[in-house]
């Protein structure tokens, strides 16, 4: 159980890893317009999976008023960090955005340390000085704060701070998402086709297949993410998670040849430090928690 937990884990990292790829087969369509397929064919697939394949037909249930007032800034926090993360991916800011994923684990911390009044060990909090540090360090070197990577870490913590309180499953959330979008997506998406600058059938044959994919790209890691959840320990799933943002990395500098210099590299390190420092603190805590478990009754 546990190899498939991982299994399913690492392959929704590698996916979400190599994902900037996909979007550069699609850069010549602007990142608005490639949203909005993304949610309109991640609401179609994700129907079709509840409806056939989990046969949950209680889509009254799913959007009911308390879910779409829980959910609601989910979908606009969703619809803003996609259009940023696309955008930035295709005007060759592969880079930055990696760094925002680094530093969204620490600030999962953070958010959790206010909002649910959670309690930190010296160690965690050295990390979170450490990965601000990195950062304080890149805005002074480039004269510009990476707000890029800053948006991306907070907004996907925000998100994942609302599935952590909500009620539904990851895939059920997702769904009542993109169909709280739907409607908006679909119209605009016709306004598109009206003024002659939509998409589809505008674009060559293999662009067409990636945007209809899109729904594909978003959901398959999902759900292997969530699948794997169930079977490994959340301190596996702390150390795999940094598999994602490395891979956008390595893309980034060895495939797209963005630049990274020396002092880039330097900034960089205090978040990587950051990470390793919040990582080993962690897994003792999980250590130390299981080593205090009463032993099973026989």
């Amino acid at each position: 159980m546990k190899r498939r937990g991982e299994f399913y884990i690492v392959s929704a990292y590698l996916l979400w890893g190599f994902l900037p790829i996909y979007w550069k087969v699609i850069k010549s369509i602007n990142a608005p317009q490639i949203i909005c397929h993304r949610i309109f064919w991640s609401f179609l697939l994700l129907f079709s999976v509840l409806f056939f394949i989990k046969k949950n037909r209680n889509f009254r249930k799913i959007f009911s008023r308390k879910n779409i007032l829980i959910y609601a800034a989910g979908s606009l926090i969703l619809a803003s960090n996609w259009t940023i993360y696309v955008w930035a991916v295709n005007s060759n800011l592969i880079v930055e955005t990696s760094l925002g994923y680094f530093i969204n684990p620490l600030l999962n911390v953070l958010m959790g340390v206010i909002l649910l009044k959670e309690k930190l060990k010296s160690m965690q909090w050295l990390a979170i000085g450490l990965a601000a540090t990195g950062v304080l360090y890149l805005t002074f070197i480039y004269g510009s704060f990476p707000w890029i990577s800053l948006v991306l870490a907070f907004s996907f913590g925000l998100y994942g701070l609302i599935h952590k309180l909500g009620p539904l499953e990851a895939i059920e959330g997702l769904f009542l998402e993109t169909g709280l979008l739907f409607v908006p997506v679909t119209a605009l998406l016709m306004l598109f086709e009206a003024r002659g600058t939509g998409a589809i059938g505008h674009v060559n044959f293999t662009q067409t297949l990636f945007l209809v994919f899109t729904g594909a790209a978003t959901a398959v890691p999902l759900v292997l993410f969530n699948a794997g959840l169930r079977l490994i320990p959340l301190s596996v799933t702390g150390i795999l998670q940094y598999i994602a943002p490395s891979l956008q990395f390595l893309v980034g500098v060895v495939i797209y040849k963005e630049p990274f210099t020396w002092s880039r590299f330097t900034g960089f390190v205090f978040v990587w430090t950051a990470l390793i420092i919040f990582t080993t603190c962690s897994i003792r805590e999980y250590r130390k928690s299981n080593n205090h478990k009463p032993p099973l009754k026989k």
